[in-house]
C-alpha cells in the first residue's frame, strides 16, 4: 500500500465516522423528542430527569462532531463534495442540538401542570408533537439516504407544522379565556405549542441543508 492510498483511506473513514456521528446524533435527538412528547401528554413528571440526562448527551455529540469538522477542515482542507458534507454535518448538529434544547425545555414547562388537565386541551398539543416527531425522522431518513425528493417533502409539509401551532395557539387561548386562574398553566401550554413550533423550523433547516448537500445548491420554493 503506498503512503498516498493510506490517506485517501484515512480521509474516507474520517468522513464516515462524522456522517455515524450525526446519525446517532439525529437518532439520540429523535428520542428526546418522543420522549418529551409522551411525558407533556400523560404529564409524567417524573421523566423530567431523564430527559435532561438525554439532552446532555445530544451536547456531548455535539462537541465530539465540532472537533470531528475542525480535525477535518485543518487536516484535510476538503473541497467539492467533501466541504459540503463537512459543512452540512455542522450546521445539522447545530439544529439538532437545538431541538433538543426545546424538547427538554417543553419537559419542564409540565412539570407546574395539574395531573386532571383536560385531555382535551393537550389533543391539539399531541397532534402538533407527533408531526413534528414525524418530520424529525423523514429528516434523519433523508440524511442516511441522502435524499433530496424526502428532504423536499419536508419542506412542503412545514406549512402544516404552523397551521397547527396555530390550531393550539386558539385552543389553549380559550382554556385562558374561561377563567384567568388558568393564566400559569396556559403560559407553560404556550410555551411548549411555539418550542414544537421552534423545532419544526430547526427541522426544516436540516431539510434544506441535506437538499443543498446533494445537490449542490438550496432548494427553490416555487
Amino acid at each position: 500500500m503506498t503512503k498516498d492510498t493510506h490517506i485517501v483511506k484515512s480521509y474516507g473513514e474520517e468522513l464516515q465516522f462524522l456522517n455515524d456521528s450525526i446519525i446517532q446524533m439525529g437518532s439520540l435527538t429523535e428520542s428526546l423528542l418522543a420522549d418529551s412528547m409522551n411525558a407533556i401528554t400523560i404529564l409524567d413528571k417524573e421523566a423530567v430527569d431523564r430527559i435532561v440526562q438525554s439532552d446532555k448527551k445530544i451536547n456531548e455529540y455535539r462537541a465530539k462532531i465540532d472537533t470531528q469538522i475542525m480535525t477535518l477542515l485543518v487536516k484535510r482542507a476538503p473541497m467539492a463534495i467533501d466541504l459540503r458534507i463537512t459543512i452540512t454535518a455542522l450546521r445539522i448538529s447545530q439544529d439538532l442540538e437545538r431541538i433538543g434544547d426545546l424538547a427538554k425545555g417543553n419537559a419542564k414547562k409540565m412539570l407546574p401542570l395539574p395531573q386532571n388537565l383536560s385531555e382535551d386541551l393537550l389533543k391539539s398539543l399531541k397532534r402538533l408533537g407527533t408531526l413534528v416527531e414525524s418530520q424529525l425522522n423523514k429528516s434523519i431518513d433523508a440524511y442516511i439516504k441522502k435524499s433530496k425528493d424526502i428532504a423536499v417533502e419536508i419542506i412542503k409539509l412545514d406549512s402544516n407544522v404552523n397551521e397547527l401551532t396555530y390550531l393550539s395557539i386558539k385552543e389553549i387561548l380559550s382554556f385562558l379565556s374561561k377563567d384567568t386562574k388558568n393564566l400559569e398553566y396556559a403560559t407553560n401550554l404556550l410555551f411548549v405549542a411555539k418550542n414544537l413550533e421552534r423545532a419544526g423550523d430547526h427541522i426544516n433547516r436540516i431539510a434544506e441543508n441535506i437538499y443543498y448537500l446533494v445537490e449542490g445548491d438550496y432548494y427553490k420554493k416555487k
